[in-house]
C-alpha cells in the first residue's frame, strides 16, 4: 500500500511510504502530530480504522462516524439483533456487544448445520481468539462465557465477576486485542497514544502479538514514547516538528529509529522543561490561557478531562527514568475531599483550595491586584466582591450542600461496591445497608453547619473552597468595580496584566501559587539563575 504524507511547509512534494506496515509519529506536545494523524486518517476514507484506549474507557457518548469502526459496527448490529439488547455507554462496552452477539450468531449458525445432517466442526469464533491471547498476557485470567455475558475469574478468587471489575491495564489489553479482529481487509489502523495504561513490560510484546494477528494491516502510530517508537522492528518514524495551520502544512522529517537525533529529545520534551497538563482545550479554556503565565517553569498542555489529566500526568511520571523530569498536573477541586484532594497531590497533581478555575480569578489577591492596575480603591473593590460572593452564598447555602453529598455518597457507593459478592444475595444485602452505613443526611447536616459558619463569619477563602457557581464573575460584579465591563474583560485583564510581568502580575502569580500550596523559591547559581518549585 503506497501512504502519501501531508503537505510540507517547504513545499517540497511530499513523500510516499510504499511497502511500510509500521508508521510511528512521534513529535512534542503542541506539534501538531495529532492534526498530521488526522490528515493521514482522511486520506484513507474507506480503510482507516482507529484505536485510542483512552476513548475507548471514558469517552461515554462520543462515538466515531468513521466506516466501519467500532462503533458503527455496534450501531448495525444493536439496531437489527433480536439476541441480546445493545444498550452499551463506552466504545469498550461496544466491542464486548460485538464479541457476544458474533459468538451467539456463530453458534446458532453452527447448531442449525447440525440440525440438517451437516457434519462440522465446532467454529473458531473471535472471542475465542481474544480469550486465548488474553490470557498468554494474564496467565493468572481466564475469560468465561456464563448465563449469556462475558464474564472473568483470576487465580486468587475464582468466583466470576464482570468487566467493571478490570484494571485499566487489563481491560486496554482486551480492547486492542479484540479490537483490531474488527477491522477490516487491509486497513491502516490508526493508534492514539499506545503506551496509555499499558506497563513497559508487556507494551512492546503486546503490539507485537497485535501487528502479527492482522498481517494484511498497516499499523500507524500516534505517540510521544521515543522508547516505543524504537521498540518497532519494520518501522518508518516520522519526526513532526511544527504545524502551519494557514497552509494546513508541517515540517517534518522521515528518521532512523535507531539513531534518532539529538534534537528529536529535546523537542519532545520541551526543550528540558517539565510538562504541566491541564483541563480544557488550547482555543476556548481559561485554564491553557492562564496557567502558562502562571506557571512559566513548565510547558503546559491542556488535555480536557480531569481524567485524562490525572491518567496522562502518572503516565507521563512513570518514564521519569527515562526523562528525568518532574511534571505535574492540575486538577479543579470541585467537590472533592480533603482525602481526595491529599490522594491527588500524592500523584503530583496540583489541587487547588478553590472549587473551580474561575475561583481562582476571585482571590482576594487577584481582585486587589487588578483593582491597583485600574487605579480603583482595591479595599472597597475587595469589600463589595466579598459581600457578594457572601450573600450569593448564602442564597444557595443547602443546594450547594446537597451537591456536595451528591459527590460524596457517589464516591463512597463506587467504593463499596467497587468489590466481588458470592451471589445477587450478598449484593442485594450490602446495598440494603448502603444508605445508613453512608448516611447521606448526616453529612448533609454537617456540610450545611459548616457552610452557615463560613457565611456567619465572613470566611471569604473558605467559601470559594466550596462554591461551585459559574456566574460568580459575572454576578459578582467585579469587572465593573475594577473599572471594566464584562466578565470576558475581566478575565482578559487578568492575562494582560501578568503578561505585562510588572509589580500586579507579581501579586497576582503569588496568589494563585498560594492558592495552589506552592512556593517559588529562586536560587542563583554560577551558572546562572534556577527556580525550584516546591510543594
Amino acid at each position: 500500500m503506497n501512504i502519501i504524507l501531508p503537505k510540507r511547509i517547504d513545499g517540497a512534494k511530499p513523500e510516499v511510504l510504499s511497502g511500510a506496515r509500521q508508521i510511528t509519529v512521534i513529535g512534542a506536545n503542541g506539534a501538531g502530530k495529532t492534526r498530521f494523524t488526522a490528515s493521514l486518517i482522511n486520506s484513507f476514507p474507506h480503510k482507516a480504522f482507529t484505536l485510542s484506549a483512552l476513548k475507548a474507557l471514558f469517552s461515554e457518548g462520543v462515538r466515531s462516524k468513521l466506516e466501519g469502526s467500532i462503533d458503527m459496527l455496534y450501531e448495525e448490529r444493536a439496531s437489527s439483533s433480536h439476541i441480546i439488547k445493545g444498550d452499551a455507554s463506552s466504545e469498550f462496552d461496544r466491542l464486548l456487544f460485538l464479541l457476544l452477539h458474533d459468538e451467539f450468531v456463530d453458534m446458532l449458525a453452527y447448531k442449525a448445520k447440525l440440525l440438517s445432517g451437516e457434519k462440522t466442526g465446532m467454529p473458531a469464533t473471535k472471542l475465542d481468539d481474544v480469550a486465548r491471547r488474553w490470557e498468554e498476557v494474564f496467565p493468572q485470567n481466564r475469560i468465561l462465557r456464563f448465563g449469556g455475558k462475558i464474564l472473568f475469574t483470576s487465580e486468587n478468587d475464582d468466583k466470576p465477576y464482570s468487566s467493571l471489575m478490570l484494571s485499566n491495564g487489563e481491560k486496554t489489553v482486551l480492547y486492542y486485542i479484540g479490537a483490531v479482529l474488527y477491522a477490516m481487509p487491509g486497513a491502516v489502523i490508526f493508534v492514539d497514544a499506545p503506551e496509555t495504561f499499558l506497563h513497559h513490560s508487556i507494551m512492546q510484546a503486546l503490539w507485537n502479538v497485535i501487528e502479527e494477528m492482522r498481517p494484511d494491516c498497516t499499523f500507524i502510530y500516534n505517540t510521544h514514547d521515543i522508547e516505543f517508537a524504537s521498540s518497532r522492528i519494520d518501522n518508518v518514524c516520522i519526526w513532526v516538528r511544527s504545524y502551519d495551520a494557514f497552509n494546513q502544512a508541517w515540517d517534518y522529517e522521515i528518521v532512523s529509529n535507531s539513531t534518532f537525533p539529538d534534537g528529536i529529545y529535546y523537542d519532545i520534551l520541551g526543550s528540558r522543561k517539565p510538562v504541566l497538563f491541564v483541563e480544557g482545550d488550547d482555543l476556548h479554556s481559561i485554564d491553557s490561557k492562564l496557567y502558562p503565565l502562571i506557571f512559566t517553569e513548565y510547558t503546559v498542555k491542556p488535555l480536557g478531562s480531569c481524567n485524562k489529566v490525572i491518567e496522562v500526568t502518572r503516565s507521563f511520571n512513570d518514564m521519569q527514568a527515562f526523562h528525568h523530569l518532574d511534571s505535574h498536573g492540575i486538577v479543579d477541586r470541585d467537590r472533592r475531599s480533603d482525602k481526595e484532594v491529599e490522594y491527588l497531590r500524592d500523584k503530583k497533581i496540583f489541587v487547588p483550595d478553590v472549587a473551580e478555575i474561575e475561583n481562582i480569578l476571585m482571590l482576594e489577591g487577584v481582585v486587589r491586584a487588578v483593582a491597583r492596575h485600574f487605579h480603583r480603591d482595591e479595599n472597597r473593590v475587595f469589600s463589595k466582591v466579598k459581600r457578594a460572593v457572601i450573600n450569593m452564598f448564602r442564597s444557595e447555602l443547602k443546594q450547594q450542600a446537597l451537591l456536595h453529598v451528591r459527590h460524596r455518597v457517589k464516591r463512597n457507593v463506587e467504593m463499596r461496591i467497587d468489590r466481588k459478592f458470592q451471589n445477587i444475595g450478598a449484593l442485594e444485602e450490602h446495598m440494603y445497608d448502603l444508605v445508613n452505613e453512608i448516611n447521606p443526611r448526616g453529612i448533609y447536616d454537617e456540610l450545611c453547619r459548616q457552610f452557615h459558619a463560613y457565611e456567619s463569619n465572613n470566611d471569604y477563602a473558605a467559601i470559594l473552597k466550596v462554591f461551585n457557581d459559574k456566574t460568580m464573575l459575572n454576578n459578582s460584579n467585579v469587572g465593573a468595580l475594577c473599572g471594566l465591563g464584562s466578565k470576558e474583560s475581566y478575565i482578559k485583564a487578568v492575562l494582560t496584566i501578568l503578561k505585562e510581568d510588572g509589580r500586579d502580575a507579581a501579586s497576582i502569580r503569588a496568589a494563585v501559587k498560594e492558592c495552589f500550596g506552592i512556593s517559588r523559591q529562586v536560587s542563583n547559581k554560577s551558572a546562572g539563575e534556577t527556580n525550584e518549585i516546591d510543594k
